[in-house]
Formats: C-alpha cells, structure tokens, sequence
C-alpha cells in the first residue's frame, strides 16, 4: 500500500469543465460554448483534441476490463477522505488558462453552492465536496485520457454525441471488430446503465472506491458521482435504446441536478476552506469515515 506522500504538483486539463456546456446548461450565448473546432494555434484547443484523440484511441473493452481490474484491487494506498481531498490542491485543472486553482477549491465551490440551495440535504453537499476525488489516479501513473473528461459506452458502436466523433475513433481497434461496432454489440437491449461498460475515468473509480469502503452515501449521490462526465447520455440523451426507464427518470433527474453545481460553480472567488473544514468533517464522518482502501 502506498500512502499520499508526494508533494510534487500535477497540473492536468479535464475537457469536460472546459468547453462546456450544451445548451441545458448555459447561463452564456450557446455559441461560446462546445467549440471543438480545430485550431492549431489554440494551445488549449489542441490539447483538449490531442487528450480526447488519444482516449478515443485506446479506450477499448480490453483497456476498461484492464483498468477495472488493476484499481479495484484497492491497493494503491490508503487515506481519509480528507486527506485526499487536501492531496487536490497539488492537482491544477488546466482547463481555464485564466483561473489556475487548485482542485480541491473547485471542490468546495460545488459543495457551498449546493449547500445553500439544499441546506437539508447534507450527503447532496458532501457529494459536491468529493465527486472529483477519483482524480487521485493521476498521481499514481495513469494518463490524462484515463482520467478526465467525457465517458462513452465501449463494447458497442460509439454513439452520435461524443465529442470528435467523426474523427477521433479511427484508430480504435474495436471499431474494426464485429462483435463490438455494431448498435448494441455486446449488450441487450434496454439492459440498464448498471450493466454497461464505460470508459475508464475518475467517476467510475471513486464509485467503486465509496462501495468497496462501504460508504453510506444514499444511491443518489452514488448516481451523481458515476455517471456526471457521461455526457452522451445524460445531456445528449444517447443510448436510450441501452437504459431502462428508472435510468431515464430517476437516475437521469439526480446526475443533471448535480451538474449545474458542478459546471457552475468555478470562478476566482476562493471560499475560504480552513474555516468550512469543521462542517464537513462532520460530513466525512457521518457518510464516508475513516481510512479508506483505494
């Protein structure tokens, strides 16, 4: 087991809180956002190309089975849930050439606006708090396409929504693979999320973490973690052939809920996390306590 000694910062770029959103989200002119247009002299424009190029690449159903099966194990180290979250601030989201915060900042600008809109519902703040903690995987050797931005179904034909669909896949293997490339490929139909095979990210990781340290978090904020980068799905509604109708109502409902904290909350306004600390540990305690396996 490793423990979280490093002190050395990694900064990464997460495509999914950079150009968004759709337009069920935006609080802007629709046209400044979603622009995946190529641009050679846009440095954060090629990198959110080059990062979504490469995960569309090599996010395959042998590299997700992989995956799953190397962090699930759950012995890269141990920590508390707050330890993690302090393990943030050495993790810079270089999405935002103009705000260079720290994670763990963004983290509490969720869980504070949330906060004040459901005063009551404190595993919905705590879920805020935590929903980027699977980013932690970036310390530990994986790369930046298996950690950040939007996830996809893998075992069937990529859906119409993903972003650079048209292009990005075309060195994917499984997209030569019959038993993978066609509408439904390894699934049946209307088989539910729950038996669905995404792309590896930090979602699907900190879900398994939070069930494999039985967390008590409610099934509603377990949602709202897995499944908040499936953007295909949730804003663009792809895969309904795929989802049951429990998937499209409650489940759907829950995680959309959740994202306009989350795509919604980031700016230079720093909250001020030493004296938030006390309330949230409370949280932590209550929910998730603990040293945790991950």
């Amino acid at each position: 087991m490793r423990v979280i000694l490093e002190n050395q910062p990694i900064k990464v770029i997460d495509p999914s809180e950079l150009l968004r959103p759709e337009p069920a989200f935006a609080e802007k002119p629709v046209g400044q956002f979603r622009d995946y247009s190529v641009d050679e002299n846009d440095p954060i424009k090629e990198r959110v190309r080059k990062t979504y190029k490469e995960m569309h690449t090599y996010q395959t159903v042998e590299f997700v089975q992989d995956k799953i099966k190397t962090w699930t194990k759950f012995n890269h180290f141990k920590s508390t849930i707050k330890n993690a979250l302090i393990r943030l601030n050495d993790l810079v989201d270089e999405s935002d050439p103009d705000v260079d915060l720290p994670n763990i900042v963004h983290a509490f600008q969720t869980a504070e606006r949330i906060r004040k809109d459901y005063p009551d519902l404190d595993w919905f703040q705590l879920t805020g708090l935590i929903h980027d903690l699977g980013k932690v995987m970036a310390f530990y050797g994986e790369p930046q396409w298996a950690v950040v931005g939007d996830t996809f179904v893998v075992g069937c034909d990529w859906s119409k929504d993903i972003v650079y669909r048209d292009s990005s896949f075309v060195d994917n293997v499984d997209g030569t693979n019959p038993k993978y490339n066609t509408k439904y490929g390894i699934y049946k139909p209307n088989c539910g999320l729950e038996n669905l095979l995404l792309s590896w990210g930090h979602d699907e990781y900190l879900y398994r973490v939070l069930v494999h340290n039985k967390s008590t978090l409610p099934k509603e904020g377990l949602w709202m973690i897995r499944f908040h980068s499936f953007y295909p799905w949730h804003t663009s509604n792809n895969y309904q052939h795929l989802t049951t109708n429990q998937d499209e109502k409650e489940i759907k409902d829950w995680v959309l809920k959740f994202n306009q904290y989350d795509l919604y909350t980031k700016s230079t306004e720093i909250p001020d996390i030493e004296a938030l600390w006390p309330y949230y540990e409370k949280l932590i305690d209550k929910y998730i306590p603990g040293v945790l396996e991950w």
